[in-house]
């Protein structure tokens, strides 16, 4: 996020790149980048005639040469984007020509989603010598949870780990995902609001009480009556609760608690540090302790090693539903 901000910083400062090479696996940043010199490089009597956007699907590097060679009209530059850039994977090395010595009044912004360009060849070293290639990665899906509490603070908003912790179960790591739905609850709720699982599910539509937060939470209490309210709602619902994403919480769940067992230094900060959570939640692993002692713990990610292969339709017959009550039964008995 500082590498973007700092980006950003030197458009607005006129430090502008003749080439912008946008690449890597998460969207949600090329996407900003690209939107913001998209907005913001020319005036709107500029654009006109000086800013293009081309689709990696419909043109050739040859035509994308062509055009950012173009002089600019009336202007001092042009604005040349090409989205999907990701689509020219295979003759993307033919801009190394032009990267080599970019037209000094063209500014050309190539949207790479979702791959990476090679750094042994040519046209990366081309790049990063005249112009500027920035990488967006995918954030861990415990860093999620922190980037929605930065994002919402920028905003005037702060949010309850519990509601972030919904969001993030419910979306994963994608961001452009969560950037959307932040985007609703923003639109609807008065600034300086601290947003609650409440107004997740008011706005959002996701259960508060029936998720797997909650079941997992149940299960470190080991409320019997909790989980099995929480396991039908799942088979009643569950294409909003998929039996392979429950396993793979659960499977996160357990692997976290088996190196709580381990930890020697069992304050609350290295906790979290090392279990990579919120501290907010570290309570829930300790509790949870108490009711799977290390061994128990080894035996409960065997069995959700088994659902998951059972899950994926490998050696059982059974449906999804009973492969999750199966397991959660032999996981609390």
């Amino acid at each position: 996020m500082n590498d973007v901000k700092h980006i950003i910083s030197d458009i607005n400062n006129g430090n502008l790149k003749p080439i912008y090479f946008l690449m890597g696996e998460e969207s949600y940043y090329i996407d900003k980048i690209s939107e913001y010199i998209e907005k913001n490089v020319l005036d709107e009597a500029e654009k006109g005639f000086n800013q293009v956007v081309m689709y990696g699907r419909d043109v050739s590097i040859e035509e994308i040469v062509s055009s950012a060679k173009r002089y600019p009209m009336m202007a001092e530059r042009q604005v040349l984007i090409v989205k999907e850039a990701q689509d020219l994977a295979r003759t993307i090395d033919k801009l190394e020509s032009y990267a080599a010595n970019p037209q000094p009044t063209t500014v050309l912004v190539l949207n790479y989603k979702y791959k990476k360009l090679d750094k042994r060849k040519k046209a990366y070293k081309a790049i990063a010598k005249n112009g500027l290639i920035y990488e967006s990665k995918k954030l861990y899906e415990n860093q999620v949870s922190d980037w929605i509490r930065r994002v919402l603070s920028g905003k005037k908003y702060q949010i309850e780990p519990k509601a972030s912790h919904m969001l993030v179960e419910f979306l994963g790591n994608d961001l452009s995902k969560i950037s959307n739905e932040l985007d609703k609850l923003t639109s609807v709720l008065p600034v300086e609001t601290i947003i609650t699982p409440n107004h997740i599910e008011e706005n959002i539509g996701i259960s508060k009480d029936f998720n797997n937060f909650e079941l997992l939470k149940a299960i470190g209490d080991k409320n019997v009556v909790k989980v099995n309210r929480i396991i039908n709602y799942f088979c009643e619902n569950p294409k909003k609760n998929p039996t392979i994403v429950t396993v793979s919480t659960l499977n996160g769940f357990f692997t976290k608690l088996l190196l709580y067992h381990g930890l020697k230094d069992k304050s609350k900060a290295n906790i979290a540090r090392n279990l990579g959570v919120n501290p907010y939640f570290v309570g829930d692993y300790t509790t949870a302790a108490k009711s799977f002692p290390m061994r128990k713990v080894a035996q409960v990610i065997a069995l959700l090693r088994d659902a998951d292969v059972k899950s994926k339709g490998v050696g059982a017959n059974q449906s999804q539903s009973d492969i999750l009550k199966e397991l959660l039964f032999k996981i609390l008995h």
